[in-house]
């Protein structure tokens, strides 16, 4: 499986007008004065805790994940705890969460294989995240950017709309669209990028109705005309 785009692996930077380059410096800028340090709205205090609630999100929402991880987290929090509880006793725990019944499965072999092959401690590491069940690229990049470990950008729905209505990106795929975001975000802003686009694109750029007059980047916008009136 390839790999996220580390600092030696990243796709090369995009050859960009003047004008297009100052445009997209700016929109970054207005989100960091917006956001200085933007991070997951997924409850979590630990590396490990983060993997898990990052897992069970995937087809669910953040606010259904908190609800669930509230009570789970009180009392597996670890991934031996996590092992002691086991599949059937994690269930209820979930129940109210999509797809619940292979995340038990997942989280429950991913806690197994934490303890047996990296001593209880979840890996920052791509490669080994990646190799966790349940863990697949999109969550391992989220693990990581959150962490500040690398620079990464998961690309979900919100990302995948936000990047084409900023013309950031044209590409037909998420991974397409994250090479081309990699490859045009300005250095200082990557660790941070993935949590604007996602943030902008769940309260703002809303897929059937976006709020451009509450936009603070609706001027460097090439979409917003599709939606003016």
């Amino acid at each position: 499986m390839a790999r996220t785009a580390t600092a030696k692996s990243r796709p090369p930077r995009r050859r960009l007008s003047p004008a297009e380059k100052a445009r997209i410096e700016t929109l970054f800028e207005r989100f960091e004065a917006a956001e200085t340090d933007p991070r997951t709205e997924l409850n979590y205090d630990s590396p490990y805790t983060l993997v898990t609630a990052v897992a069970l999100s995937a087809q669910a929402t953040d606010v259904s994940v908190n609800k669930a991880t509230a009570k789970l987290f009180a009392v597996a929090d670890t991934p031996q705890k996590m092992l002691d509880l086991g599949e059937e006793g994690l269930i209820p725990y979930i129940a109210s969460i999509g797809l619940y019944r292979t995340k038990a499965k997942n989280v429950i072999a991913a806690a197994k294989i934490l303890i047996e092959q990296h001593g209880g401690e979840v890996p920052l590491d791509r490669e080994a995240l990646q190799a966790l069940p349940g863990v697949g690229r999109k969550t391992a990049s989220v693990v990581l950017n959150e962490l500040r470990v690398e620079p990464a950008i998961a690309v979900d729905t919100h990302v995948f709309r936000v990047a084409h209505r900023l013309k950031l990106a044209s590409g037909k795929t998420p991974d397409q669209v994250e090479a081309e975001l990699m490859a045009v975000i300005p250095e200082p802003y990557l660790t941070r990028a993935h949590h604007w686009l996602i943030l902008h694109g769940r309260y703002v750029c809303t897929a059937r109705k976006p709020k451009c007059e509450d936009c603070p980047v609706a001027d460097l916008c090439p979409s917003r005309k599709l939606f003016a009136g």
